[in-house]
């Protein structure tokens, strides 16, 4: 027999089938020892019986004027007589009997006592030395009839008690199991940035353990991440002094040096030097974005943060490039301004990069929170659509970038529990690459769902795993 893996299903299953034997042995034992008690009421009724009648009996028959005559005893009305009986003398004559006696059934008399044959149960007893005897007898059958009243009268409750206590098993299992439901419902809402410990105060004494075991490895696993978050902060906030540094060398080297060889060797330094700073920055900003607080307890506008942000990109770029869209009224949220700029800022630079540089990287933030960039590009197949948001990924693995700009956008959107929303090509064009947010603000939050302007259901999109950004 296979046991199913639900341990609800296999407390239920093994207390009702230890229960319906346990209740069939009882009933059967009880059943048993009825018959027995039986056998003693109906035995001690024999015997009562025949020494009721047997003195009534040998009164009427010394009484005769004839001797060793048969008188049978008439019924006063129909009934049925389980018990009958025959007096007879010494010779075995019968000299009275019952109204429904068949002498074939009595066996010779052969000294007071119980006797049983295939048929019948018997009682002898004798009076006046002997010369007078009497058998009383009754039908086995009698007996076998009542046995199985008894029998069924035990059994038959049976078909109802025991679905009714195996339903009542059935919903205590099910009671004494829903806080190890609860705490497996509290576990799952847990992910990579909730390692909270998991509260199991109402839990049974056996699994209490294990959930502290649990939460003592959730702490672990916390610790373990905070480290390398906090190394990775750490190491790229300590290499921008002396990347700093050695592009300035860099930088006077080639404007000292004569040598054009060695001119074009230190640009190439400093341009790597550069790069390693970017990188580094964008190391900053990934453990920023997962392990750093990004919503906080008041809400501000997030039209100039775009503002700012675009024109600061705008002034080391190509001018005019940039065209930002921004809603009349204020978008009131309450996202950390500093992480809605580096949101905001991988994105544009991300567009820049990857754009054609003929075109322009349209910029919009609506009124209800949705930020979207859009650039003009060659369309990017799906698998590669696919891998934009996992970390040093990059379309163009020629290009200079440090492919970690979209997986800190990730990031940012998993911690605030909006998708970053990929496609390409872009809404209601054949090429271009496009992507959307929805930042969390006051007017998304009055707005139902089935409202708001998405871009989940359209052609050509695609929304990342939340855990791809932060794997």
């Amino acid at each position: 027999m296979m046991w199913p893996r639900s341990l609800q299903a296999r407390l239920g299953l093994s207390i009702g089938v230890m229960l319906t034997v346990l209740w069939i042995a009882a009933a059967a034992v009880t059943a048993v020892v009825l018959r027995h008690e039986m056998d003693e009421v109906f035995d001690s009724s024999l015997q009562e019986t025949a020494q009721r009648l047997l003195p009534l009996a040998a009164v009427d028959i010394v009484g005769r004027e004839e001797d060793g005559t048969t008188q049978r005893l008439g019924a006063i009305r129909g009934h049925d007589e389980f018990f009958t009986y025959i007096v007879r003398d010494a010779q075995g004559r019968v000299l009275l009997q019952s109204h429904a006696a068949d002498t074939a059934i009595f066996p010779a008399y052969d000294g007071p006592g119980f006797r049983q044959t295939a048929t019948h149960r018997l009682y002898n007893d004798d009076a006046l030395q002997g010369s007078i005897r009497i058998t009383v007898a009754e039908p086995l059958d009698h007996r076998a009839a009542i046995a199985r009243q008894i029998q069924m009268s035990l059994g038959l409750p049976l078909f109802v008690v025991i679905p009714v206590a195996l339903l009542a098993i059935i919903l205590a299992v099910r009671a004494s199991l829903a806080p190890l439901r609860r705490f497996r419902e509290r576990l799952q809402a847990r992910n990579g940035r909730d390692l909270s410990p998991v509260p199991g105060g109402d839990l049974p004494s056996e699994i209490d353990p294990l959930a502290d075991t649990l939460n003592g490895l959730l702490h672990r696993l916390q610790a373990a991440f905070d480290a390398e978050r906090s190394f990775a902060a750490n190491a790229a906030h300590e290499l921008r002094t002396p990347l700093a540094g050695a592009i300035a060398q860099a930088q006077r080297l080639r404007a000292e040096t004569g040598d054009p060889a060695a001119r074009t060797r230190a640009a190439d330094i400093e341009a790597t030097l550069k790069r390693l700073t970017r990188l580094s920055e964008r190391l900053m900003q990934l453990a920023r974005a997962e392990g750093g607080r990004l919503r906080l307890d008041r809400s501000a506008d997030l039209r100039p943060v775009a503002r700012m942000v675009a024109e600061d990109i705008g002034r080391s770029g190509t001018p005019g490039r940039i065209v930002l869209t921004l809603p009349d009224s204020p978008v009131m949220s309450d996202l950390d301004p500093d992480a809605f700029g580096i949101l905001c800022r991988n994105l544009i630079e991300n567009a820049l990069r990857h754009g054609l540089e003929s075109a322009p990287v349209e910029v919009t933030l609506s009124a209800d929170g949705t930020f979207t960039v859009a650039n003009e590009a060659p369309v990017l197949p799906p698998e590669t659509l696919s891998r934009l948001s996992l970390r040093f990924e990059r379309a163009d693995a020629s290009g200079d970038g440090s492919g970690l700009g979209l997986a800190i956008v990730a990031a940012i959107a998993e911690r605030i529990g909006s998708p970053l929303i990929l496609a390409s090509p872009r809404r209601g064009r054949v090429s271009g690459f496009e992507a959307t947010i929805g930042l969390p603000t006051e007017d998304r939050a009055r707005t139902p769902a089935t409202q708001r302007h998405g871009v989940d259901d359209r052609a050509g999109s695609f929304s990342p795993d939340p855990g791809r950004g932060a794997c």
